[in-house]
């Protein structure tokens, strides 16, 4: 059990192979459709994902229709709202810039039912607040749900921060850098199925958690959970990529393995295309609450520093890693109370000052 264990690398895994991966789906309702288009990348890379820029995306309709994506960011391609029939059949194409394209099967419309309620209920085992999510279609026709959510949280910085350093002068600041808001979308797969039940109904589903620990629901949380409508088709393919990405821990969980979707090279059916296309409403559900939960910020304790700037260090005059709080006797003191940006300025956090639309 002590011994030295040798790595084993199989070929699979040093792959350099960069196959082509879509994530998206038509929103037949009244939303935009967006689809993602990047590369797989070797397991042991560090590197970012390759993103696949400047290729040519359309939706055509079984009946004859064709309606053209546009790319509104690098490697992100847009759809804007449409008229679709509810009854037709629709599939994917794509043009890459190296000429290759790709082509998806035709798929049907799922209808999705709205979401009745999102609750939460806290466990204090956990320490964390459950979500849950219910739904129901009363035609029974649903039976296979997925969910996403986007996540919005307010939080503050330790101390609040009134001057800053504006070619090298000390100046009142005019933006308030202490109160943030925070942002995160879902990034597990989350699904549910109604087929073993004598009804369509998703009742006190539990989708995610969130742990006090991570100072979230201090102040102010809310949460949008969006919802869609699968084809038992598409259900299979993320049940099998949940189980391969999500559930490969233990030695009893399922092996990773190869996931492909309905998406195939025209000229070359043996390459390999991850990705499932399909076609659905959307259907969403807000929830906001002020559980206060956690701690404030806490930080160290801040310092006095010299308000004359010496060209050896940038940090006495604050231009870097300092952020001044408060000045001693006005803008003409001769010192400052100042401590690192970390406890005083909310961004480093990696939120942003601006105040959500709907908070």
């Amino acid at each position: 059990m002590e011994g030295c264990i040798e790595p084993f690398s199989p070929p699979e895994v040093n792959s350099p192979e960069n196959y082509l991966v879509v994530d998206g789906f038509l929103n037949v309702g009244q939303d935009t459709s967006r689809i993602e288009l990047s590369r797989t990348q070797n397991v042991n890379d560090n590197a970012k994902p390759t993103i696949e820029t400047g290729a040519s995306i359309s939706v055509e309709a079984e009946s004859g229709e064709k309606y053209d994506f546009s790319e509104t960011r690098s490697g992100l391609y847009t759809l804007s709202p449409k008229q679709y029939s509810m009854a037709g059949k629709y599939r994917l194409r794509v043009k890459t810039q190296d000429g290759k394209e790709y082509l998806s099967e035709y798929v049907t419309v799922s209808l999705t039912p709205p979401i009745d309620s999102v609750t939460t209920k806290f466990d204090s085992f956990q320490d964390a607040m459950v979500f849950y999510v219910n739904a129901h279609d009363a035609h029974g026709k649903t039976q296979f749900y997925r969910w996403k959510f986007e996540e919005t949280w307010e939080y503050r910085a330790a101390y609040n921060s009134y001057i800053e350093v504006i070619d090298k002068k000390y100046v009142t600041r005019t933006k308030d850098i202490n109160q943030c808001w925070g942002s995160q979308r879902s990034g597990s797969i989350l699904l549910g199925t109604t087929v073993k039940l004598s009804s369509d109904v998703i009742k006190d589903l539990p989708i995610f958690r969130v742990p006090v620990s991570t100072n979230k629901l201090f102040i102010k949380y809310s949460v949008l959970v969006r919802q869609y409508g699968l084809s038992r088709a598409a259900f299979e393919y993320w049940t099998t990529l949940s189980k391969t990405t999500q559930g490969t821990g233990s030695l009893f969980d399922p092996q990773p393995s190869q996931v492909t979707g309905n998406i195939k090279n025209t000229a070359n059916n043996k390459e390999l295309v991850f990705g499932y296309f399909s076609a659905s409403t959307e259907e969403t559900k807000r929830l906001t609450i002020t559980p206060r939960l956690g701690k404030y910020a806490t930080c160290m304790p801040a310092d006095t520093f010299d308000v004359v700037c010496k060209p050896i260090s940038n940090y006495q005059c604050g231009l870097e890693t300092t952020a001044l709080m408060l000045s001693y006797a006005g803008m003409r003191s001769e010192f400052v109370l100042g401590t690192p940006q970390s406890c005083a300025d909310c961004r480093v956090q990696g939120g942003t000052t601006d105040r959500p639309k709907f908070w």
